[in-house]
């Protein structure tokens, strides 16, 4: 078991999440409080997590809101602890990527258990071979969708992620803007470039900013992109 695991507990009201953080310390991992939706995203984007225990009604953005954004970008498990507890409820957010859910009132054994339960079957599909992409200093673990560059893990969004692992999968080959546009954003391409553009131009300035202004992508003019050699 996972006795150092970093857990985001996300609940706006100060008893329960006291309650559910003493849960997890008891269970000698490491607890970090977050009171609101926007706090849980800022330690979401800072720092990695072996889990989250989310609450759904919350002030700043909803739980809802935050599992999609979580799914989107990583494979950190998530277990709902929420009194929201309709049939529906429960369906939509494990279909959307919740990994349990927990309703309130909650018995502080069962708790326990299902994050002993959740941690125990992520250790398991991590001790598997990962698949990943490298291309000089920067490797993208495809099944976790997190980029790291001279091993320092770097936050993108879902297309500046789509974008790098297009280039990557193939980076002698020049994609045009044709190609990227069909290929990360799922619709045809009618010439209007200044989205690429502009997704292009932050996915290179965070490559640069994590490895002091290397430069990974080059532009071939009247071509398209490609990974620099």
């Amino acid at each position: 078991m996972n006795q150092n695991a970093n857990i985001l507990v996300v609940e706006d009201d100060n008893d329960i999440n006291r309650l559910l953080c003493q849960i997890v310390r008891k269970s000698e991992y490491h607890a970090q409080p977050a009171y609101s939706g926007t706090e849980a995203m800022l330690y979401l984007e800072q720092q990695h997590w072996d889990l989250v225990l989310l609450d759904l009604m919350l002030p700043g953005m909803t739980g809802e809101e935050i599992l999609e954004k979580i799914v989107e970008k990583s494979s950190i498990p998530v277990i709902i602890i929420s009194a929201k507890n309709e049939q529906h409820t429960k369906i939509s957010s494990l279909r959307i990527g919740a990994d349990d859910f927990i309703s309130k009132p909650f018995d502080v054994e069962e708790v326990s258990a299902r994050i002993e339960s959740v941690l125990r079957r992520y250790k398991r599909s991590n001790e598997m071979p990962k698949q990943v992409l490298t291309y000089k200093d920067i490797e993208i673990d495809l099944d976790a969708k997190t980029v790291f560059v001279n091993n320092k893990h770097i936050s993108l969004t879902v297309r500046e992620y789509a974008i790098l692992e297009l280039l990557m999968s193939s980076p002698k080959k020049i994609f045009s803007k044709s190609n990227v546009f069909e290929s990360v954003w799922k619709e045809p391409f009618y010439g209007d470039d200044n989205t690429i553009n502009v997704h292009m131009s932050n996915l290179r300035s965070k490559l640069a900013n994590a490895n002091r202004g290397e430069e990974y992508i080059e532009t071939i003019w009247g071509m398209g992109y490609r990974m620099k050699s």
